[in-house]
């Protein structure tokens, strides 16, 4: 770890880390998902910000304060792994993961190969990355404006203005995919 010492003293009980896996893992994974576009990278990012959390000496209020501190890490995780100069010369394209051949899925694969077939995520996912995030903080993770600000660094009225262009832009995807609908 850079600029830190490794002492056992900051480490967090096995307790502590299954409960914070098992309640905020998901929401974790897909904001990670939503923002790698990649299950592989989103897996890596997931495992790293938990390994954070193992060694971070924060201290957490409440449950509310540990998920946004999760999501502002996998938020800044997925940021630096894209600015990688590693990760721009390797990224897979869909074409190679694609050509990858299918195993029987367990049931947290089936169940992101079904959400990738949901024309709602392909509308998210075709948003950049700050119109993105702000979506998802949003409609899935459901917090208000003034929270989604802290985890992302912004000025409340950025995220209003991010989140109504995020809603323009998915009902064009939407339209142009055939799908009607009041998206609103």
């Amino acid at each position: 770890m850079r600029g830190s010492k490794h002492h056992t003293s900051g480490c967090r009980s096995d307790n502590f880390m299954r409960h914070a896996m098992d309640l905020h893992g998901d929401a974790v994974y897909l904001v990670a998902l939503s923002q790698t576009r990649s299950q592989i990278d989103a897996q890596d990012v997931s495992q790293d910000v938990f390994l954070r959390l193992l060694t971070s000496e924060t201290e957490f209020a409440d449950e509310e304060h540990l998920h946004a501190w999760l999501l502002r890490v996998t938020i800044n995780r997925c940021r630096e792994l894209y600015r990688s100069p590693w990760h721009k010369r390797i990224a897979p394209s869909d074409e190679m993961i694609a050509a990858i051949p299918s195993t029987d899925l367990d049931p947290a694969e089936a169940a992101v190969s079904a959400l990738e077939q949901n024309p709602v995520w392909a509308a998210l996912k075709s948003l950049p990355e700050k119109l993105r995030v702000v979506a998802l903080l949003h409609y899935v993770e459901e917090y208000p404006t003034e929270i989604i600000a802290t985890i992302v660094g912004c000025p409340p009225a950025t995220v209003r203005t991010r989140l109504h262009r995020a809603r323009s832009q998915m009902k064009r995807y939407l339209e142009s995919m055939g799908m009607e609908g009041n998206y609103e």
